[in-house]
């Protein structure tokens, strides 16, 4: 049976909500407030995190933010943003702070059952870290430098500032230039996101990127297909 902890103010909704995801072996423990939540990660084993964006003390964004910065073991947790505030500007603010879904409220609680066995399931399987081949640490393109062991990227010989999402896709794309990614391969790949429901996102988020390499036209867009790494490498 996985555990989950539940951060939501609603003190009302975590009785009923327990009781309907035990049918799916899923045991839900509730607290109210984010100064509850951490040292219950600290002292119990949870699978995952849902997170209610609108919280007394912290908003749920900045929680996810500090989870995803710090350096407790629990910090690489599965996320799920259940939260009022359901669109899209917000749906990527959650992505991009490194939530890992995001079900707006109201909700049925079948579909968020459903979320939560996907990310479970996608956790379970992963393979360890130790066990993936080491990619190349600078990625050198004619105009272009990404360091990914200082998770630096440089341009005309100036630094370009990047959120962590921007950061991830370009070096997704850059680490296989030519290859075209489609919507849902990004979003897959960047944070195991329900990739129909925020195709959307990954034009933003393209959008933003490409404006920060200008004038390199190093993201290259394919109609009805996806986006590629364009420039060429550097020997």
């Amino acid at each position: 049976m996985h555990r989950l902890l539940l951060i939501d103010d609603d003190e009302a909704l975590a009785g009923p909500l327990a009781q309907y995801l035990a049918r799916f072996d899923l045991q839900l423990e509730a607290v109210t407030r984010p100064s509850e939540a951490l040292p219950r990660l600290a002292a119990e084993r949870f699978d995952a995190l849902i997170l209610d964006g609108m919280l007394p003390e912290m908003d749920g964004f900045e929680f996810c933010k500090r989870l995803r910065a710090g350096s407790e073991p629990w910090r690489d947790m599965p996320v799920l943003m259940l939260t009022a505030r359901g669109d899209l500007t917000d749906r990527v603010v959650g992505l991009e702070l490194g939530a890992d879904d995001y079900l707006p409220k109201p909700f049925e609680p079948r579909e968020l059952a459903a979320r939560l066995q996907t990310i479970l399931r996608r956790t379970r399987f992963a393979p360890p870290p130790a066990a993936a081949p080491q990619p190349l640490a600078l990625l050198r393109f004619e105009g272009l430098q990404i360091d990914t062991a200082r998770r630096e990227v440089k341009a005309g010989g100036g630094a370009i500032e990047l959120t962590g999402t921007e950061y991830e896709l370009l070096v997704m794309l850059a680490r296989e230039p030519g290859r075209v990614f489609s919507r849902d391969d990004i979003l897959n790949r960047l944070r195991g996101q329900e990739a129909e429901l925020y195709t959307r996102a990954v034009d933003i988020l393209v959008s933003r990127l490409r404006r920060k390499l200008e004038p390199l036209a190093a993201l290259k867009t394919l109609r009805n297909a996806g986006y590629c790494f364009a420039l060429p490498e550097k020997p």
